[in-house]
C-alpha cells in the first residue's frame, strides 16, 4: 500500500543526483504554475462529475504540494511536516465548535464560526507582523 512517506520518498528521488533531470531542474516558482494547471484540470473533473479523472487529479496535485515541500526544504525554506504541523493547527483553530466550546448546529452556523473565526486569525497575524 502506498503511504504519504512513499510519496516523499518518490519526490527526493526524483530530485536526486541518480533521478530525473526535469525535476532536479524544477523550482518553487516552476510549481505555482503545475498547480494552476492541476487546480484547473480538478475542477474540470467536477463539472464533468467524472469521479475517476477527479481522483487522478487529486493525486497530481498531492504530489505537486509533497514535490513543492521538497524543493521547499533543500532550499532551507520550510518543510512537509511544517506544512503537515500549520494545516492541522489551522483547521483545529477554525473549528471551535469541534475542538473548542463554540456550538453550530446547522452548516451556516459552522461557516460563520469559520469564516469569524479565520477573520480574527488574519487580524491577529496582520497585528503581529
Amino acid at each position: 500500500m502506498t503511504s504519504f512517506k512513499t510519496l516523499q520518498r518518490l519526490a527526493k528521488k526524483l530530485r536526486s543526483p541518480t533521478g530525473c533531470p526535469w525535476d532536479r531542474s524544477r523550482t518553487i516558482e516552476d510549481m505555482a504554475e503545475s498547480m494552476e494547471e492541476e487546480a484547473e484540470e480538478i475542477q474540470e473533473a467536477f463539472k464533468k462529475k467524472d469521479w475517476k479523472n477527479l481522483r487522478e487529479e487529486l493525486g497530481d496535485v498531492l504530489f505537486n504540494i509533497v514535490l513543492t515541500s521538497q524543493i521547499a526544504e533543500e532550499e532551507g525554506k520550510f518543510t512537509m511536516k511544517d506544512v503537515l504541523k500549520d494545516i492541522d493547527e489551522k483547521i483545529r483553530s477554525r473549528h471551535t465548535w469541534v475542538f473548542g466550546k463554540d456550538k453550530a448546529n446547522t452548516p451556516e452556523e459552522a461557516l460563520e464560526m469559520w469564516n469569524r473565526n479565520k477573520k480574527a486569525q488574519k487580524e491577529e497575524s496582520q497585528a503581529e507582523g
